[in-house]
């Protein structure tokens, strides 16, 4: 009899244990996370995007100039005595709304310090009074080469540092990030930047609108696709202080604006954006 006895109590042990160890479900502090973290990526891939551009201006450019556009005005400068370095400006003025309806104003500030196909080539990124959406935009990004990796592909290494997003009300996110990029077509028809995809991989880390820090690390290689609007593939892990952690999947491929979060069982379907649902005016 205490034979049974013990072995149906460690079976209720057993169950017992089984049911703590369920995820919780999704609760909406963790959607309000992700959609920090969804902004946030995609503004500063914005940026990048930019820079991946101005870069195939200045290969293309002979001398000082400047490429009078409706908007943005971007500048090219070299020095008096060498090529290199290459300074460049993409000034949005007061504001004019371009790709995707997403309105910017302001400048990227942009030095190449050397052809971006070298090897150790650093290209900066920096911001002056610039917004996204009527959200400003701080932060700075270096992009360096770090020459083939054992796919015999080029691999850039990617880090923000000082990343912030402010609103009107003063709320902000901040972020900061190292990742490798992982070119996977495109690089070699360098002149044209539209046809570039790339795998991104590393951690991100910051706080987010509520004053709560996180940590964010790919799982699941992410995939950018320079003529897609958001990434089209890949897993991020969110860890927020506070919350059990979950994914978000931005899919297998598909060149559109849905993503799932996931914890357990628990899923649920989410639009990516430019500008936060907590500010629907952008502002």
């Amino acid at each position: 009899m205490k034979v049974k006895l013990i072995y149906l109590f460690l079976i209720l042990l057993g169950t017992m244990a089984s049911s703590c160890q369920k995820s919780a479900p999704l609760e909406n502090s963790s959607v309000e996370a992700a959609d920090d973290a969804i902004l946030a990526e995609a503004v500063f891939d914005d940026a990048i995007a930019s820079l991946e551009i101005a870069s195939v201006m200045a290969e293309n450019s002979k001398k000082s100039g400047s490429v009078v556009d409706s908007c943005p005005l971007v500048t090219v400068s070299f020095t008096e005595q060498t090529i290199w370095p290459v300074d460049i400006v993409i000034d949005y003025g007061t504001g004019c709304t371009g790709f995707y309806d997403v309105e910017r104003s302001g400048k990227i500030i942009l030095t190449l310090s050397a052809p971006w196909q070298d090897v150790n080539s650093a290209r900066t990124l920096t911001f002056d009074n610039y917004y996204v959406n009527g959200a400003r935009v701080e932060g700075t990004v270096v992009v360096t080469n770090t020459g083939l990796n054992n796919n015999s592909n080029v691999v850039f290494s990617v880090e923000l540092t000082g990343g912030k997003i402010t609103f009107s009300d003063n709320k902000f996110i901040e972020r900061e990030f190292t990742h490798l990029r992982e070119y996977i077509a495109g690089y070699e028809t360098w002149w044209n930047p539209w046809d570039d995809k790339c795998l991104i991989t590393g951690t991100a880390s910051g706080v987010n609108l509520n004053g709560v820090g996180f940590d964010l690390s790919v799982i699941d290689a992410l995939q950018w696709e320079a003529a897609c609007r958001f990434l089209v593939s890949g897993t991020v892990k969110i860890e927020i202080d506070g919350i059990e952690p979950f994914d978000l999947d931005y899919g297998t491929g598909e060149c559109d604006a849905s993503a799932t979060l996931r914890r357990g069982n628990d899923t649920r379907e989410i639009t990516l954006r430019y500008w936060h649902p907590k500010y629907p005016s952008g502002k």
